[in-house]
């Protein structure tokens, strides 16, 4: 049967607002709907189609669309019948209309309008509704699709959306007013409409009431009153940051980012196309933003798509996602990467595909960085197709260049495919040492991150739980920790602060490692701040060297903090560009003082003091302050100057001037300063008297009496010395001769040495005085203290061999000095010999020189004669006839 064309316009929908007037609106169901429009005795089958269309009719539409243009176009007849029709508009669905019940309804709770529309043979027309909350939650959206085919491209069409939230008062809301609805302007194309409402965040549970109107060719058209709960038909955004990859376990996991509004729980669809030796389709439901696919093969691609709706199932779907396109490799490894710790156990998994056939897991072998086969008993086969290789206990990895990991081949037999796994190993046995200040407030700690440097693109991080009350015997990561905030320092250490602290309480601590391979977490360290205390210093730091006793004393106080009994430890030395220190300990916690011998009392000493607690918890504090001693006398001086004199004056007569010289006292005799010399005298007749030298080391006397005892005394801050020595002048002795012979033998220009016999003799001698000095120059005299029982000596002077000295022995007895044997000069069979040797000297280095100068010159003219006599001579190797022959082979001529 052939139905004639029917021309249809929809310019309007008008809405009576009587509806709203008896409280009656359509729920706005989430999912799409359909409004239905024919006259009011039109009750069959063909209302669910657009008027007078049969179900067969979707083949003229392009005719019947043309059809309908060009007869509205030509007559304007049709307008003026628009008010002359009413036609029933109610809502329904893909399954049908649902008007029946609303036919019979006199009263007037009615859900259909009246409507003025053109008529035709047949009437009626329906339109696609849907309306959702946007994922946002910020605007209430109605998507509008007429069931005709650009309708209205030729006219100028406007469609607004009427729209109120009333406000609710308890649970009940308020009396719907005709005044209080507010309108929008919708969006038109050609083919569609949108039409957008605010709705504020506080009112999504709301009910939101509205209708369309829409006005063509001057004609306006309502539908029934609409009402909806927004938060009921969400429609959340399509999912995000679509990603795939292979699991540890060989299976494909797609995973996405859920929408930023989460103020209820999601369900998601997955729907992938999996194009391997099968093409398969499949679509999931799943709750969690991911989805594991199992028996993933090699070279497989997969397409995904995704998208979002309420668990609960109120709202509306997403859109899809973009596809997201994914393709396995020939060789396939599971896990990829690993990232593990130092001792620990990892493996690989892996399947291999060699011009589309799957290798079998028996034949696969394992090579390490394609430089070391890994043992087969490292080896296990999954199944037929995926073979594993475990590696145990596991040693750092050793960077090599700019690999930072090691290269884990799969092969198939001899062959090795350029794809690896890569696998990282970590030393996370990260030390993390921490102090608490002098003063309690505060706690430092501090690690290092060299062993984890080679990991490139991780970030470390340092966690930790505080317990209310000491550590634990095995401290564990806690699942409650908290980060701490560490500033990396210029030596390569991170600290770390945690103030204010508690001192009894364990921090167990620990370092976190992240890296986009996963994260690995350095054994645990339990901290209590009460046993890594780092005291103060101790203060007022004191260094004496006490009077007559002569022992460094070390003074200190105690710091405030901690309370607990401290130990202390003194590090003392002679004060020096290097300081070559002693240290003594002192573990009475009562003491605030140490005295301790020392070699030097003359000398400055540094002293620096530090503590710690008794028990040995904690850290040594930082060294005191130096404390330094003063040079001051600690005792009288421990013996007088040693002396000799100089005769002067006529030997023949009884008075003779006699000067005493000294030789001024050392720190370790004087102890430790020296303020004036007494010169003390006894003669039989005077008794005896002193002289104040001052702190000269010369004194000029005169020798009257036939025996003269003299002692030089030196005299301190403290007293005079003690042990001094005695020098006797006696007429009686000046004449007694001990010594028979004196030789003096000079060495070198440095030094001489001087060899004597002692004539036979009971003589009570207590020792020898050697005196010399230059007769051609008068720098005075030289001598020297040595003991009786020595037959020669080392003179250590500067002697000229030109020069012409004079050496004198004299012995001292207990009664006074004797009789002295003097020569002038040096020995002269030794003066002889000393000449040849220095000619010696002379010739020999002359002789060496020139051998050495007549070596060079003969080798330079050797090299100049080879130049000369063989520059033209060719070599024979370069001529073109000697080409191929052995000059080293002998020929006969015959």
């Amino acid at each position: 049967m052939i139905y004639q064309k029917f021309y249809v316009v929809l310019l309007h929908w008008e809405f009576l607002y009587v509806i709203a007037a008896l409280n009656l609106a359509y729920p706005i169901s989430p999912w799409r709907f359909k409004l239905f429009c024919a006259p009011p005795n039109t009750t069959d089958s063909s209302f669910l189609s657009p008027a007078g269309i049969s179900k067969n009719a979707s083949a003229l539409s392009g005719a019947y669309e043309a059809a309908f243009e060009a007869n509205l176009n030509a007559s304007s007849v049709y307008v003026s019948e628009l008010s002359k029709t009413i036609f029933h508009c109610c809502f329904g669905n893909d399954r049908g209309k649902n008007c029946s019940v609303l036919a019979g309804n006199t009263e007037g709770k009615t859900l259909a309008s009246m409507v003025k529309a053109l008529t035709f043979h047949q009437l009626g027309v329906n339109w696609d509704i849907e309306c959702w909350m946007k994922g946002d939650l910020t605007s209430f959206v109605c998507h509008m699709e007429p069931s005709l085919k650009s309708p209205f491209k030729s006219y100028d069409s406007k469609v607004h959306l009427f729209y109120d939230l009333p406000e609710v008062v308890g649970d009940l809301p308020l009396p719907l007013l005709k005044n209080s609805f507010q309108t929008v302007q919708c969006n038109c194309s050609v083919r569609e409409c949108d039409c957008h409402v605010p709705v504020p965040r506080d009112k999504l549970n709301h009910s939101l009431l509205m209708y369309l109107e829409m006005t063509s060719a001057g004609v306006t058209f309502q539908s029934p009153l609409m009402s909806v709960q927004p938060m009921l038909v969400v429609k959340p955004d399509p999912p995000l940051g679509l990603h795939m990859e292979i699991t540890d376990d060989g299976n494909l996991k797609i995973s996405w980012d859920s929408p930023t509004v989460l103020l209820f729980p999601l369900q998601y669809q997955v729907k992938y196309l999996e194009n391997s030796t099968v093409i398969r389709e499949a679509a999931e439901v799943v709750s969690a933003p991911s989805l594991l696919l199992h028996s993933v093969l090699p070279g497989s691609s997969y397409e995904v798509q995704v998208r979002t709706k309420r668990s609960d199932g109120l709202g509306v779907w997403s859109d899809w996602s973009l596809p997201r396109v994914f393709t396995t490799q020939d060789v396939v490894y599971f896990p990829p990467k690993i990232l593990t710790s130092v001792g620990s156990n990892a493996s690989f998994h892996c399947i291999y595909k060699n011009e589309n056939q799957i290798i079998s897991s028996k034949q696969i072998v394992w090579w390490m960085n394609l430089a070391e086969k890994i043992p087969g008993i490292q080896y296990s086969s999954m199944n037929d197709h995926v073979s594993k290789v475990t590696f145990s206990n596991l040693k750092a990895t050793r960077p090599r260049g700019k690999f930072a990991y090691d290269a884990v081949y799969c092969c198939s037999g001899q062959e090795c495919h350029h794809r690896y796994a890569e696998l990282y190993v970590i030393d996370v046995n990260i030390n993390i040492s921490c102090e608490t200040d002098g003063y309690l407030t505060k706690m430092t700690c501090r690690w290092s991150p060299s062993t984890i440097q080679s990991l490139v693109g991780s970030t470390v991080q340092l966690r930790y739980h505080r317990s209310s009350l000491y550590c634990s015997d095995r401290p564990s990561i806690h699942p409650a920790s908290e980060p701490k905030s560490c500033i990396l320092q210029r030596d390569g250490f991170y600290e770390c602060v945690f103030q204010p602290i508690f001192l009894l309480s364990g921090y167990t601590m620990w370092i976190r490692i992240n890296h986009s391979l996963g994260s690995l977490e350095s054994p645990p360290t339990c901290v209590l701040p009460d046993s890594v205390v780092k005291p103060l210093p101790p203060s007022s730091v004191k260094a004496e060297i006490t009077i007559n006793t002569g022992l460094l004393k070390i003074s200190w106080e105690k710091p405030v903090f901690p309370e607990n009994n401290l130990q202390f430890q003194i590090r003392y030395g002679l004060n020096g560009k290097e300081i070559q220190w002693k240290v003594h300990e002192v573990f009475d916690a009562k003491s605030k003082s140490a005295s301790l011998p020392v070699l030097d009392l003359c000398a400055v000493y540094v002293a620096q003091v530090r503590c710690r607690r008794l028990d040995g918890l904690g850290y040594w504090s930082n060294w005191s302050r130096p404390a330094y001693t003063l040079v001051m006398d600690v005792k009288v001086p421990m013996r007088g100057p040693e002396f000799w004199r100089i005769m002067n004056g006529d030997i023949t007569k009884k008075e003779r001037n006699v000067t005493l010289l000294w030789k001024p006292l050392m720190k370790n005799d004087s102890l430790c300063s020296v303020r004036r010399y007494v010169v003390q005298h006894r003669t039989a007749h005077n008794g005896t008297w002193s002289e104040d030298a001052g702190d000269q080391t010369n004194l000029t006397f005169l020798w009257a009496e036939q025996a003269h005892t003299v002692t030089v005394l030196a005299i301190n801050s403290i007293g005079a010395s003690l042990a001094n020595f005695n020098l006797t002048f006696s007429w009686p002795m000046s004449k007694v001769s001990a010594v028979q012979s004196l030789s003096a033998y000079p060495l070198s220009s440095s030094c001489v040495i001087l060899s004597w016999t002692l004539s036979p003799g009971d003589y009570n001698l207590i020792y020898l005085i050697i005196e010399w000095k230059n007769l051609n120059e008068d720098d005075g005299i030289k001598w020297l203290k040595i003991p009786s029982n020595v037959k020669k000596y080392y003179i250590h002077d500067n002697f000229i061999p030109i020069e012409k000295y004079q050496f004198s022995l004299y012995p001292v007895f207990l009664e006074g000095v004797g009789k002295p044997k003097i020569i002038n000069g040096f020995t002269q069979d030794d003066m002889d010999k000393q000449q040849n040797d220095a000619g010696l000297y002379v010739i020999v280095p002359i002789i060496i020189s020139s051998c050495v100068l007549l070596l060079g010159t003969l080798l330079i003219s050797h090299q100049r004669m080879k130049k000369l006599f063989w520059e033209d001579v060719p070599n024979p190797k370069n001529c073109s006839w000697a080409q191929g022959l052995n000059f080293q082979k002998r020929t006969d001529i015959l």
